[in-house]
């Protein structure tokens, strides 16, 4: 069009100078010039927006570069909205993996970190971004970890002990991509330890079980093999009976533990007078004592300043537990006080409106080492004494379950030759006045 249009205005020049066709071309060259002047000058216009940083929006032009410029923005735009969807993905993503309670961190093909979550990060003792790009085998140094790490493919995890020795940490490598590794951590510490207890359970369960049965099956043995008189006869069956007795007494207290772990929490609004609960105590204690020990039971309510006004509460909560609770802690303190000793329990109400059942004796007393383990299960400072008095090793652990099942706490204080002391905390939202039968169906109408 420049040159039809520049010919025909150089042909109406040359034809007053008598040069129509040198006009013609003269014309349409210059115009053709300048029209492929300005079309470059619009093109490189074009490529300095596009060689830019883009911020700003395309040159507004016609034609084909004003076309070009316009699709290229238009495309421009769509693919920085797809990365920022995509980048939000891969933060959202992350984010998920952060909230993870095990460690993952990604390594090349060069082991080298590409990223990890803080977990992973405190697990192996790294620091997020400081380590990244370093080697993980110069950072984790174990033995087991290295050569688990080259030794191929493996659905079996590792253990390793943890950063500061103090438990176990678990690593799973998995491959993927091209010569990359998935790691996945898990602190496996309280597993450990749970496996640990049950081991020890199903031990210490199995010889306290296996001693009785023994003795049994040789009185048995006895019994059928050899001509008992009449007073050796009954000597075998009392202690056949003993240990029997012991048995199920084991198994009892085995029940009460699986009942206090599997059911529900005790209700709060299931009340019981206190005084029922010491009175089925101070039986059951004075049953087994026989006689032998001094015995003296307190009701005290600091908050109201009366001596005897702990008679008058109630408590809230499961009464066979609390019965259970508070009967194994004096039924302790009268096995282990020797003869002609003093048990004292003591139960007293606070004035924060908290209750206070204190048993103490005047017993042999606990080395302060085995203080923190008294409530474990089937732990004895001395075994065989503990089998002679007819305990199980589990009362003070059933006593411990109890309080935390009513919201209160077990503390014990001890010291050798002065005698030990127990004592059942329960909150105050567990404890109120006895609420008469009149100001009840008052309070009801």
């Amino acid at each position: 069009m420049a040159a039809v249009v520049g010919g025909a205005l150089g042909h109406l020049c040359g034809e007053r100078l008598g040069m129509p066709q040198l006009g013609s071309l003269l014309g349409s060259g210059v115009l053709v010039a300048l029209a492929a002047v300005v079309d470059s000058l619009r093109g490189a216009q074009l490529l300095g927006w596009l060689t830019g940083e883009l911020d700003d929006g395309c040159p507004r032009q016609n034609g084909f570069w004003g076309e070009a410029g316009a699709r290229i923005e238009r495309a421009l735009r769509q693919r920085e909205k797809a990365t920022a969807r995509e980048r939000e993905r891969l933060s959202q993503f992350l984010s998920g993996i952060e909230a993870s309670p095990n460690g993952v961190l990604l390594l090349d093909a060069r082991e080298q970190i590409e990223w990890c979550n803080q977990v992973a990060a405190e697990h192996l003792g790294l620091d997020a971004q400081r380590d990244l790009q370093q080697r993980i085998t110069n950072l984790v140094r174990a033995p087991a970890f290295v050569a688990h790490l080259h030794g191929g493919p493996s659905d079996q995890p590792v253990q390793i002990p943890s950063l500061h020795g103090r438990g176990q940490l678990s690593i799973l490598v998995r491959p993927y991509g091209d010569g990359q590794h998935l790691l996945i951590t898990q602190d496996v510490t309280a597993r450990e330890r749970a496996d640990a207890t049950r081991r020890d359970f199903v031990a210490n369960v199995s010889h306290e079980i296996r001693t009785p049965l023994t003795v049994l099956a040789g009185f048995v043995e006895t019994m059928a093999t050899l001509p008992l008189s009449e007073v050796e006869r009954q000597r075998v069956l009392s202690l056949m009976g003993q240990q029997t007795r012991r048995m199920q007494a084991l198994v009892g207290d085995l029940l009460t533990l699986t009942r206090l772990e599997g059911s529900p929490r005790p209700p709060s609004d299931a009340w019981l007078p206190l005084q029922r609960l010491g009175d089925a105590v101070d039986t059951d204690a004075r049953s087994l004592s026989n006689g032998r020990h001094q015995l003296s039971f307190h009701w005290e309510d600091e908050a109201n300043g009366e001596a005897d006004g702990a008679k008058g509460l109630q408590l809230a909560g499961n009464e066979v537990e609390l019965q259970s609770g508070v009967g194994n802690l004096v039924n302790n303190a009268v096995r282990y006080t020797p003869d002609g000793g003093t048990v004292s329990v003591r139960c007293c109400r606070r004035p924060d409106g908290a209750l206070e059942i204190r048993v103490s004796d005047t017993g042999p007393g606990i080395a302060p080492e085995h203080l923190p383990r008294l409530t474990e299960r089937f732990y004895r400072v001395d075994g065989s004494r503990s089998r002679d008095t007819g305990g199980t090793g589990l009362g003070l652990s059933i006593v411990k379950h109890v309080a935390q099942r009513h919201g209160g706490e077990l503390r014990i204080a001890s010291e050798l030759g002065r005698g030990s002391t127990f004592t059942l905390l329960l909150p105050a939202s567990r404890v109120r006045p006895l609420v008469s039968q009149p100001q009840a169906a008052t309070a009801s109408s």
